[in-house]
């Protein structure tokens, strides 16, 4: 799964999927502004088949976090 999220994550985002890691931060590593934020979510809830709440948001601050949320929801 991990991989996956990743893919989308440098699809999203426009960077190397190669320098993703867990705990690659999206605002910190990434660089993203809230509209980068919503369209990764949009892709991540089309490829993972789950809602993600704009509440939660805040709470997914990395790669794993994304994955950790994801699996709690499957």
């Amino acid at each position: 799964m991990l991989e996956k999220i990743k893919e989308i994550v440098a699809d999203s985002l426009g960077v190397e999927v190669d320098t993703l890691k867990s705990e690659t931060s999206f605002k910190d590593d990434l660089g993203a502004d809230s509209l980068d934020l919503f369209e990764l979510v949009m892709a991540l809830e089309e490829e993972f088949n789950v809602e993600i709440p704009t509440d939660d948001l805040e709470k997914i601050q990395t790669i794993g976090d994304i994955e950790t949320y994801i699996q709690k929801l499957q």
